[in-house]
């Protein structure tokens, strides 16, 4: 088996909130809520599900925190955010800081200012509104511009 991985699903409180966030605010491509058609109950997870289909055959899904913890059969709980973060790689040192403020004003909170690492990257966080921590990297090894 090759190892890889390529549908990352985000739970959401608000589903509608998430995908302005991540269509309008960040710019990601999605044919909005899907899913709609399975209804569910106590015990059955809804369908209701927004994609973005990234690059590489990569699929970030936004799913209702709920719905999840049905369909995974765990326990719904209140969130627990920044036990992980999704990092995202741009071609130019300045797109850190543009993707930054991008994010910013769709809604996110900025955790950390971009700034040099001693490890040749420049970076800087963000948590989305729900509590998803972000990185924005740029790393100087890969070749890329400034």
């Amino acid at each position: 088996m090759e190892a890889r991985i390529q549908v990352i699903t985000l739970a959401v409180s608000d589903l509608d909130r998430a995908l302005r966030f991540y269509r309008d605010g960040l710019g990601l491509a999605t044919s909005g809520v899907t899913g709609t058609d399975y209804k569910g109950d106590e015990v059955t997870p809804a369908g209701d599900v927004v994609m973005f289909h990234l690059a590489d055959g990569l699929t970030l899904a936004l799913y209702p925190r709920s719905e999840l913890a049905k369909d995974a059969n765990i326990p719904f709980g209140p969130p627990k955010p920044g036990e992980f973060s999704i990092g995202h790689v741009v071609p130019r040192k300045a797109d850190v800081d543009v993707l930054l403020a991008q994010a910013v004003a769709g809604g996110a909170t900025l955790t950390e200012e971009p700034h040099d690492r001693p490890w040749q990257i420049y970076s800087g966080y963000f948590r989305d509104p729900d509590g998803h921590l972000w990185e924005i990297i740029w790393d100087a090894r890969l070749g890329s511009a400034n």
